[in-house]
């Protein structure tokens, strides 16, 4: 019998699992995308295995916190220190992309003949048609602030114990950022460019994809986060004390709001 509030962990296979799916997964993404042999199933395996031990490592957490009690208030402390680290360094993800971005915007490279500039180029370069901000992505930008409203209106009847109501407006967020994905996809499918631009071309289409793609690729994790907390609200597991779970989703997805609302600002609409 332990006399603390701290949880000390079991031996988990799940982390050096997790380690070993991730390789197989990305092994399979960089061989398909080189259009090699068996990278299709390759990848294939690798998503499969990376959702299984998802699940039962997220299994073993829930019964952490709601049958074996091991979640108490130093352990979700630490827990929101810990959320707090990784939001941190996914915003130096975007610092970075940023970054290139304005560099590629405020200052343009010239264009060099025989090591002698010949014009400095304009942004977006020359034969780039940039999607107009006023409309699929302003559509966008709509959605996800409409979903910061209704997570945070979630999260209001949660406290207010309102299991029902509570779950009714985090199931409306989830359908609002699945909506969002693919209003994505829509303006990838309808952009007048793509990765495969070379030149000058390719310095404003690589920016583009690498900054809405990375932010889509979280819009996603943040949905899933979501329907694991939905999943849960169903089966009673929060209460208006005891709710980290919830909280940690509702951070991540108001980071990625205002991730969203700082591309629209300077990707989509002052930079064109």
């Amino acid at each position: 019998m332990k006399h603390h509030e701290y949880h000390l962990l079991n031996p988990s296979p799940w982390p050096l699992s997790i380690s070993c799916s991730i390789l197989i997964f990305m092994l399979g993404l960089t061989t398909t995308l080189h259009k090699w042999q068996f990278g299709k199933a390759t990848l294939i395996v690798g998503l499969m295995l990376l959702a299984t031990v998802l699940y039962f490592w997220w299994k073993d957490v829930i019964k952490e916190g709601t049958v074996d009690k091991a979640h108490t208030d130093p352990v979700r402390r630490g827990f929101k220190i810990g959320m707090a680290v990784l939001i941190i360094s996914e915003i130096m993800f975007f610092v970075a992309f940023f970054w290139s971005f304005f560099r590629a915007w405020l200052d343009p490279v010239y264009v060099f003949a025989d090591l002698s500039p010949i014009k400095r180029l304009a942004w977006p370069p020359e034969g780039i048609v940039a999607p107009d901000p006023w409309s699929i992505p302003f559509m966008n930008t709509l959605i996800l602030l409409l979903s910061g409203t209704t997570i945070n209106t979630s999260h209001h009847y949660l406290l207010k114990n309102e299991q029902k109501s509570m779950i009714k407006m985090l199931g409306i967020t989830i359908l609002l950022g699945m909506l969002f994905v693919a209003v994505q996809g829509i303006e990838y499918y309808e952009a007048k460019f793509s990765l495969k631009e070379a030149g000058e071309h390719l310095i404003y289409s690589s920016n583009f994809y690498m900054m809405t793609g990375f932010h889509c690729v979280h819009v996603i994790v943040g949905i899933i986060f979501l329907i694991v907390c939905w999943f849960r609200a169903k089966r009673a597991h929060f209460t208006s004390q005891h709710h980290v779970c919830f909280e940690f989703a509702a951070w991540y997805w108001h980071f990625v709001d205002v991730v969203w609302i700082l591309l629209f600002i300077f990707l989509y609409w002052l930079s064109i």
